[in-house]
């Protein structure tokens, strides 16, 4: 009887010995984390219309409102695009034919794109030529860090405006690249389509 039972049960056991073994030798490799898909609209622009010494063109798909910061002044603005919880940053400087006024204020700009350093993995400088022939200091801040893009430009004697795209706090850039992206179209948009008033 013993036999019998042996002689049933030992082919099943090896084949199951043999089969948890192989288990073993296999690796568990878990997925890598996915980010949920960000649907982007087509670009799409028209002009500012609010009074300000400038205009440009934004997208239709932001909202221009003042800025609510309690030091902002008059002619500050903020492009909001609530869809991607973000926005840019405008502020106007009058110049009034100062050059130290105009030296402090790229000081300025430079020194609130190195207050990300701290996070920053790289801060890049590049001169932007738009195709009115205008020129803009473009700072390009990589890392996770709320703000990605700042940039400043100016006639030097009439006028000065700086801009920044902003989140609302410091993300994983990485999940975000699609809207950054999009969003830069916009700002070299706005660059290229700058007008003073």
């Amino acid at each position: 009887m013993y036999k019998l039972i042996i002689a049933i049960f030992l082919p099943f056991s090896l084949l199951f010995i043999s089969s948890c073994k192989k288990g073993e030798d296999q690796t568990y490799i878990p997925k890598p984390k996915g980010y949920n898909r960000i649907d982007l609209p087509a670009h799409s622009y028209k002009k500012l219309v609010e009074k300000h010494p400038y205009t440009f063109d934004v997208s239709r798909f932001a909202i221009v409102e003042p800025d609510t910061f309690k030091l902002a002044e008059k002619d500050w603005i903020f492009i909001s695009y609530p869809q991607f919880k973000a926005n840019i940053q405008i502020t106007y400087k009058p110049l009034n034919n100062n050059p130290a006024l105009l030296k402090a204020f790229i000081d300025d700009s430079y020194k609130l794109a190195s207050k990300h350093q701290i996070r920053a993995s790289s801060i890049q400088e590049q001169r932007v030529l738009g195709k009115s022939g205008r020129t803009a200091m473009l700072f390009k801040i990589d890392g996770d860090v709320p703000s990605p893009y700042q940039f400043y430009t100016t006639d030097s004697t009439g006028h000065f405006l700086r801009g920044a795209i902003y989140f609302p706090t410091a993300t994983k850039n990485d999940s975000l690249a699609p809207v950054i992206d999009y969003l830069e179209a916009d700002m070299l948009q706005l660059l290229n389509t700058l007008e003073w008033r």
